[in-house]
C-alpha cells in the first residue's frame, strides 16, 4: 500500500501550495536515457565554488531541470515561467549568479523559474551545441507538457540564457525541434526569448546569424542586454541579432551597455552601472508581454 502512495505524496509535496515552496526540485528530462551526442557519466557530475566567488558545474551526464519554487499566484491563474539556461562554454555551467540568483528574482515577482543544467562538456567545435539546444528544446516541450501539474500558463513560458546558454537558447528558440519524438510532444518554440550577451550569434565565417538561425514573423518575442566593451561576445552579434527582428518585424527589445564585460550575470560590477540596470529593463519588457 505504503509502495503505491508513495509518488503520489512525492508529487503532493512538490506541486502543494507552501510545501517547502522554496527549495529547489529536478526534473529530469531523458528518464529513458539521453539521444545521442551523450557526455560520459565518468567523471561524476561536481561542483566547485573559485577564488572569485563563481559557482562551476561540470560533467552534467544527465540533462535536467531545477525548479526554484512555485510562487502562489494571487489570483489562482496559471502562473508565468521561465527556463534559464547558463553560460560556460560548453565547459562547465555558470548555474548560480547565472541561474539560481535569477530564478530567485523571478520567483519574487511571481513567476516560475527553471534552471535548465543543460549536458556539457560538449567541447567547442562543430556540433558543440548540439546536445544542450536539444535539452532546450526539450525543456520547453517538457514544461509545457506539465502546465496544469506546475499551474503554469502555457502560453507564457520563456527561455532565457546567459553567454554560451544565450546561444543554446537563440538556436533552441529559432530552430525546429529535433529530439526524439518531437513531433508528438507539446511545442518546443519560447512565448519569449531573453538573451544576456549571448555567445556566438554572429556566424564564424561570415556576417550572418548562426547556421540554422531563421527569424521570421513566426520567432518570439525577444530581449537583448549586454556591453559594448564584451570581448568574449562582441556587440556585433547582438546589433546583427536585433536587425534581423526588426526586419521581420518580431518585437524586440535590445540594451547596450557601455561598460561591464562579460558573465556577471546577476553580480553588478563597479563602475559599470548598466551590469546591474539590466534586470530593471527586463522586468518592464516581461510586464509588457504578459509576464
Amino acid at each position: 500500500m505504503l509502495r503505491r502512495l508513495l509518488p503520489v505524496l512525492v508529487l503532493f509535496m512538490f506541486i502543494a501550495p507552501g510545501a517547502r515552496a522554496a527549495d529547489p526540485h529536478d526534473i529530469v528530462l531523458w528518464p529513458d536515457g539521453v539521444p545521442e551526442p551523450r557526455v560520459a557519466a565518468e567523471p561524476a557530475e561536481t561542483v566547485e565554488k573559485g577564488k572569485d566567488g563563481i559557482q562551476r558545474r561540470t560533467n552534467v551526464s544527465v540533462p535536467r531541470l531545477v525548479v526554484h519554487g512555485l510562487p502562489p499566484a494571487a489570483d489562482g491563474a496559471p502562473r508565468p515561467a521561465v527556463i534559464v539556461a547558463p553560460g560556460g562554454g560548453y565547459s562547465i555551467l555558470a548555474d548560480e549568479h547565472e541561474g539560481t540568483d535569477i530564478g530567485r528574482w523571478f520567483n519574487d515577482r511571481g513567476i516560475v523559474a527553471f534552471t535548465l543544467l543543460y549536458r556539457v562538456p560538449t567541447g567547442r567545435g562543430p556540433g558543440s551545441d548540439t546536445g544542450p539546444v536539444m535539452d532546450a528544446q526539450r525543456a520547453v516541450s517538457e514544461v509545457r507538457r506539465r502546465a496544469a501539474e506546475l499551474r503554469i500558463d502555457p502560453a507564457r513560458i520563456g527561455l532565457m540564457g546567459f553567454s554560451a546558454g544565450g546561444h543554446t537558447a537563440l538556436v533552441a528558440a529559432t530552430t525546429k525541434a529535433g529530439f526524439p519524438g518531437a513531433e508528438s510532444a507539446p511545442s518546443a518554440r519560447p512565448d519569449v526569448t531573453i538573451l544576456i550577451y549571448p555567445w556566438r550569434v554572429v556566424a564564424d565565417d561570415g556576417p550572418g546569424l548562426w547556421p540554422g538561425v531563421t527569424i521570421d514573423e513566426g520567432t518570439a518575442p525577444t530581449f537583448i542586454a549586454q556591453t559594448a566593451d564584451d570581448t568574449a561576445s562582441p556587440v556585433r552579434g547582438a546589433l546583427a541579432l536585433y536587425g534581423a527582428l526588426t526586419t521581420a518585424k518580431v518585437p524586440a527589445e535590445l540594451h547596450v551597455y557601455e561598460k561591464g564585460g562579460h558573465g556577471y550575470g546577476m553580480r553588478p560590477r563597479d563602475g559599470a552601472p548598466g551590469t546591474g540596470d539590466w534586470p530593471a529593463r527586463l522586468a518592464d519588457w516581461l510586464k509588457t508581454h504578459g509576464f
